[in-house]
């Protein structure tokens, strides 16, 4: 398993920058992923896999305790969708080429679909 802190420790190491600002650099990311999804956007990272929220409808559940029935409200959950690129990596496939036009992006694009184009992502 692997946690924040080794996450921030390895990119600390292989960017030669400090603990501190890797720190930063994944709060950032990990703080503009979460706003995207309050926001309801889609997130895509072409390669590794994308991060969408679904909407659940409100059902009847029951009290594990009591065995009370109770009402579950509506909500909407975070739902991450694996890529095909890590999918075939865990699975110990090799990855394509570099002549393979469709591997052809770098792995760290983000796609806003919901942003209007030409317009600067909003950090806020």
């Amino acid at each position: 398993m692997m946690n924040k802190s080794e996450l921030i420790e390895i990119i600390s190491e292989k960017s030669n920058i400090p603990k501190k600002r890797a720190e930063e650099v994944v709060n950032l990311v990990f703080d503009s992923m979460a706003q995207a999804l309050v926001q309801g956007d889609r997130i895509e990272i072409r390669g590794f896999g994308s991060f969408v929220n679904r909407d659940y409808e409100s059902y009847t559940g029951r009290n594990p305790r009591t065995g009370e029935s109770i009402q579950v409200e509506p909500k909407k959950l975070p739902f991450f969708k694996v890529g095909k690129e890590l999918k075939e990596r865990v699975d110990g496939k090799p990855p394509p080429s570099p002549s393979n036009p469709s591997s052809s992006t770098s792995g760290s694009e983000f796609s806003r679909p919901n942003s209007s184009a030409g317009q600067p992502a909003s950090h806020h």
